[in-house]
């Protein structure tokens, strides 16, 4: 007996196919607007990176308002031993009781850099000039001379080295705020006179801001002054922070950034 093969039904294959067909068709789900997004996102970027959406503009502008960004400002405290804080806590000397203060009234984003150097002359400064400007301060207050005068250098010498430190800086961009200096009559009238009389001079020709006299109301104070009678104690450079420093600080600082200050104080705390 030959068997015959089977064959189904032409009407039987035609319904097999159909349901074949409409399976197949039922598991290719059609890409709804969310998923051509995705698969043209690269291009319709591409595309259209001229045309932001409105919440790309809105992350925009609001990343970028110059009222609501607050830009950081670093300070730069540059100087010797009076800079340094010999004697003291590292949180007693000027710069750091200067960066606490500034945040106290308000200021945001401000960062003091301790850049003293106990034993500094006018010359080692310069020296190290290179070093310090990495930092790339929006203000320098450059306190210096005192340990020239201690050895009695030249007066021409350090006027010399302060002005060479003073266009250094300022090329930098920074805003030099220029400490005065005084010192004992021991070494001589002249020499105490002339010395003195550096910092304005200085503070003039070169359109700096100056403080007169940095340890004004300090130096020479037995209670506000260490045991060597020259290095001010913590209270005394709290002193120095708020009667001589800020008042001189403050406007530059408006100056430079005045939305980086929430609340400016009209005066200072003493």
């Amino acid at each position: 007996m030959i068997n015959k093969p089977f064959r189904l039904p032409q009407r039987l294959l035609t319904i097999v196919a159909l349901t074949v067909a409409i399976a197949i068709s039922g598991c290719q789900k059609t890409p709804d607007a969310n998923e051509a997004q995705t698969d043209t996102g690269t291009q319709d970027s591409t595309q259209n990176s001229s045309q932001p959406s409105d919440t790309q503009l809105s992350q925009t502008t609001s990343t970028t308002n110059p009222a609501e960004q607050q830009a950081p400002l670093t300070i730069l405290a540059l100087g010797d031993s009076l800079t340094e804080g010999l004697g003291v806590d590292n949180n007693a000397n000027y710069p750091a009781q200067l960066q606490t203060r500034l945040q106290e009234l308000g200021y945001k984003d401000i960062k003091v850099i301790n850049s003293g150097l106990s034993g500094e002359t006018s010359t080692g400064l310069v020296n190290r000039l290179d070093w310090v400007l990495q930092t790339k301060p929006d203000v320098t207050i450059l306190t210096i001379g005192a340990n020239d005068a201690i050895r009695g250098i030249d007066v021409a010498t350090v006027e010399a080295n302060i002005r060479t430190a003073v266009k250094r800086l300022q090329d930098n961009d920074s805003v030099v705020i220029l400490g005065g200096m005084q010192i004992y009559d021991n070494l001589g009238s002249d020499y105490v006179k002339s010395f003195a009389a550096i910092y304005p001079r200085v503070a003039k020709d070169m359109n700096v801001t100056l403080i007169p006299f940095f340890l004004d109301g300090v130096g020479g104070d037995p209670k506000l002054n260490q045991a060597d009678a020259i290095h001010p104690t913590k209270e005394g450079y709290t002193l120095i922070v708020n009667n001589n420093i800020l008042p001189i600080l403050q406007p530059e600082l408006k100056k430079i950034n005045p939305s980086n200050v929430t609340n400016m104080p009209t005066e200072t705390a003493q």
